[in-house]
């Protein structure tokens, strides 16, 4: 397993393993809503605002990761959102997507990110640091629909404390329907 980060030239096969992977769990209106989500992020967010992590075997595109940076106010933490992930249909249960986070979770920390956040199952994601998270110690940019899956981990040796309203994500993200 290969793990790449920020490759030029993948913005086409990353969507659309996105739009396969939702399509093939939530349904095909669910497929291209995630697909655009994607192509959104990886085509407005500013660079020094994004990192892709992308895993591939034997040359091919098994597994992607997208952090943005998130802010809040008057507090100088580097913050990023891991939203939306996924793991082709065909790779999935071989440990691709903890592989993929574990080595994704350390660049991040050895870049100086702060804390990391992100809104899924907490089970899947509890396997590599995250804890369920109130929106009183980690604001959500929207309200939350399942409280419950707000999760996050300190990425230094000091413990997550509050973080300060507003939270600002990057402008694809902040639609209500994806919180």
């Amino acid at each position: 397993m290969q793990f790449l980060k920020n490759q030029t030239g993948l913005n086409a096969p990353i969507a659309e393993l996105f739009k396969d992977t939702f399509t093939e769990s939530e349904g095909a209106q669910e497929g291209a809503v995630i697909q655009g989500l994607v192509h959104d992020l990886l085509t407005t967010t500013p660079s020094g605002d994004l990192c892709v992590y992308t895993a591939h075997q034997d040359d091919a595109l098994c597994g992607c990761a997208v952090f943005t940076r998130m802010r809040f106010a008057d507090d100088a933490r580097k913050v990023v959102l891991l939203s939306p992930m996924a793991v082709a249909t065909v790779h999935q249960g071989q440990g691709v997507g903890q592989k993929l986070l574990t080595h994704a979770l350390k660049d991040l920390k050895a870049e100086g990110v702060d804390v990391a956040v992100t809104y899924g199952d907490p089970d899947f994601y509890g396997r590599v640091g995250f804890t369920q998270v109130s929106p009183d110690i980690v604001p959500a940019p929207q309200p939350l629909n399942m409280p419950v899956g707000w999760i996050a981990q300190s990425l230094t040796d000091a413990p997550l404390t509050p973080l300060p309203k507003p939270a600002i994500c990057a402008p694809a993200l902040d639609h209500p329907d994806f919180w």
